[in-house]
């Protein structure tokens, strides 16, 4: 069986995994939690997201938090901007990467940012053209890949065209959400198969939630078949605030555990990791929901 020779982890705890929770988190807390994530190896940290604080209170001082981040050459601090006035925030931050999210399902789309997908794709055009000229980078995330809340099934083809729609914006990788976790090893090889006909595996990434317990086996397949960046949040934390039931991501701690296995290179020092994702759900009052994390503490 081949795998890659290293995976590229993007950690979203900072963000998708603390925009689902009750408890509000200070800045100076968050701080501390990238200071612990960075400092464990992590090099690609989704640290805020610039949507409205009325909608994801969870993700105000997102500008404070991502002004204070240390410049590094080595480490990528992200953030989500779902329109120009995000972006523009973004920028007067500092940021050097933002992310555009759309759905591959119509119900999900009006939910979520209160137009279809076609709409969605157009706002985003001028936003990444700015990016681009203020030499930022795009990440693009597409949401229900393999199940929709509302609708059910999703098809590959609609998928496929959501890719490819933004990367013809400019989005230079595409980040593949199973937002309410329904998907299996069989169905993502499904899907991966027919994106793999027409985008070229370095531009695509897995992020699984944990909902049904398969999200591992799913990133497994996904690392079978060329796939080389993950998306994770340390101690399992997340959700999405528009898909109920869905629970939290894959923990990166489990991730990181299944590379060692594989014997996949990734950076990533598992001890100060599973330090950081302590760290947090402590802040939260929260027990932590890695496996890996937990059985390596009982030890």
């Amino acid at each position: 069986m081949s795998y890659p020779k290293s995976v590229r982890i993007v950690e979203v705890g900072p963000r998708d995994g603390l925009q689902n929770e009750q408890a509000t988190v200070a800045v100076v807390t968050k701080l501390e939690f990238i200071r612990q994530l960075s400092a464990s190896g992590l090099r690609y940290i989704e640290a805020g997201s610039f949507v409205s604080p009325k909608w994801v209170p969870q993700m105000a001082g997102s500008d404070q938090v991502l002004s204070q981040l240390p410049l590094s050459a080595d480490t990528t601090y992200a953030a989500l901007t779902p329109n120009m006035q995000g972006l523009d925030r973004a920028l007067e931050s500092g940021v050097k990467e933002v992310a555009v999210f759309a759905a591959a399902s119509e119900t999900f789309s009006q939910k979520n940012i209160n137009c279809s997908i076609a709409e969605s794709v157009e706002r985003f055009k001028p936003l990444v053209k700015k990016a681009a000229s203020s030499g930022i980078r795009v990440r693009g995330y597409i949401s229900c890949v393999l199940g929709c809340p509302y609708e059910g099934a999703v098809q590959p083809q609609s998928v496929v065209a959501v890719a490819e729609q933004l990367l013809n914006l400019g989005c230079y990788e595409i980040s593949l959400g199973d937002t309410i976790g329904v998907g299996t090893a069989a169905s993502t090889e499904v899907l991966l198969a027919h994106l793999l006909r027409h985008i070229p595996s370095q531009q695509l990434a897995v992020h699984m939630h944990d909902t049904y317990g398969q999200a591992l086996a799913n990133i497994l397949r996904a690392l079978q078949m060329g796939i080389a960046v993950i998306d994770s949040s340390v101690a399992g934390l997340g959700g999405c605030p528009y898909a109920k039931g869905a629970s939290g991501n894959v923990a990166t701690e489990d991730v990181v555990y299944l590379l060692n296995g594989l014997g996949i290179e990734h950076g990533v020092d598992l001890p100060k990791l599973i330090a950081a994702g302590d760290y947090i759900c402590a802040s939260l009052n929260r027990p932590n929901h890695s496996r890996a994390a937990t059985a390596l503490q009982r030890r």
